[in-house]
């Protein structure tokens, strides 16, 4: 049986720096294999362009296997591509057509700034779990796990929350560029567990307040970022940050 292949139109988000205002670039490409990741396509075009003496696409990734969070990309208007609940490193190129034309561009918010084509600076994420994402523990002898236990309901939720790995697309998603998800999410990991409680008032004071320093938007509720989310990370989640925030809110008075 003979190997599937596509020509394809990439239209790819070009700038190089964040100083520099940037444009779409027009790259025609065939002979992709439909068993190909996305990535692995964009390797084959910067080896064309490379080859031809041309600048490649700089682009994130690192463990392409949909855990680290790196292959943010916007494609055709949607983050990480057409397929719910994969990163792009996860999509593959049979989820295309022939002849199809794709366009693709960085994360968009003021809050990632473009640092050359298609990789931003998401260091905001890590200034927020900076500034509360951790937990006080005893470093001597390991506490015997049966003298701490755990409702399983609270720990499913705590390791669902726990599954987000930071890629951005929430906030590439949501039309004000709001983290509240991901803020909502690492909240939720520590607050449901035992381990979270000495920090959990000031971790939901201090990781809101930075969210809003870093200059991400607020959140309108309309769920676009749970339904963009390659983790399926719950909503819920933003109910729970509010509600532990006018706690904390409140005992701080």
């Amino acid at each position: 049986m003979s190997e599937k292949t596509l020509n394809l139109t990439l239209k790819i988000w070009r700038q190089k720096n964040k100083e520099t205002r940037g444009s779409f670039e027009t790259y025609p490409i065939s002979g992709i294999s439909t068993d190909m990741s996305f990535l692995e396509m964009v390797d084959v075009l910067n080896e064309k362009l490379i080859t031809d003496g041309k600048e490649p696409v700089a682009f994130d990734h690192d463990c392409r296997e949909g855990i680290c969070g790196m292959c943010s990309m916007y494609i055709n208007g949607r983050p990480h591509g057409p397929k719910h609940g994969v990163t792009t490193c996860q999509l593959h190129m049979r989820s295309f057509k022939e002849g199809e034309t794709i366009v693709i561009e960085p994360w968009r918010a003021s809050a990632f700034p473009v640092l050359k084509d298609l990789v931003v600076d998401r260091s905001s994420f890590d200034r927020i779990m900076a500034a509360g994402g951790f937990i006080s523990v005893n470093t001597g002898n390991a506490q015997d796990a049966n003298s701490l236990p755990i409702g399983k309901d609270d720990a499913d939720e705590s390791f669902s929350s726990a599954a987000c790995i930071g890629c951005g697309a929430c906030v590439a998603a949501c039309k004000n560029a709001s983290a509240m998800l991901f803020v909502a999410a690492k909240v939720s990991q520590y607050a449901l567990l035992p381990q979270g409680q000495p920090e959990r008032s000031t971790r939901v004071l201090k990781m809101v307040a930075q969210m809003e320093q870093e200059g991400f938007g607020s959140c309108t509720n309309t769920g676009a970022c749970e339904a963009e989310c390659p983790k399926g990370i719950s909503l819920s989640n933003i109910a729970r940050l509010n509600r532990e925030y006018i706690s904390a809110s409140a005992s701080s008075k």
